[in-house]
């Protein structure tokens, strides 16, 4: 059986970035399961929102840039922004679990071979023990070219997962995953 984690992490959930994954509605009912059962069980809940550049769907102040009404924080629940892939860099997510003493965490949400690919290397490599739940998180598909195949979002997600190698602890569905109290 799978050990609870600390902390849950919600990646770019965000209307701009959801209408762009065929994927969406059950991205969202898994990360509301993982939300939901993160809070019953008093497990540290953070929300990461992207800013995206000007004329992108998820540039500050533009309807994109909107966390999905099913995903809000919570009052007890923080939320931070950030400029690049990686939830680490040049945001307090480092201060923020180490002020709670959180050595793991679950992540989900958008894209799977950039944003959660990069937060969860970042946190492999700063030691924290990292819970992907394959259904609880995905992307687009990348379009044929003239010399290359169209590839499909389910495989561009497998293959980011697979790509984060066996430090990872990937499972299958969300419903797998265990949360603890934090204290």
């Amino acid at each position: 059986m799978l050990e609870p984690v600390q902390a849950l992490l919600l990646i770019d959930l965000q209307l701009g970035s959801l209408a762009a994954v065929p994927e969406a509605p059950r991205l969202l009912d898994r990360a509301g399961d993982l939300l939901t059962r993160a809070r019953q069980a008093g497990a540290l809940v953070l929300h990461v929102q992207n800013d995206g550049a000007p004329g992108t769907p998820d540039a500050p102040g533009e309807p994109g840039w909107d966390l999905h009404f099913t995903v809000e924080p919570g009052a007890r629940e923080t939320t931070f922004r950030k400029l690049q892939d990686d939830s680490f860099a040049d945001t307090p997510l480092s201060d923020l679990l180490a002020a709670h003493d959180v050595k793991s965490v679950a992540l989900c949400g958008l894209m799977s071979e950039m944003c959660v690919s990069a937060t969860a290397r970042t946190a492999l490599a700063r030691g924290l023990r990292v819970v992907l739940p394959h259904d609880a998180h995905t992307t687009t598909g990348i379009p044929a070219t003239a010399t290359t195949p169209a590839v499909s979002a389910e495989v561009v997600s497998r293959v980011a997962e697979w790509a984060l190698g066996d430090e990872l602890e990937q499972v299958e569905r969300a419903a797998e995953v265990r949360f603890s109290y934090l204290r």
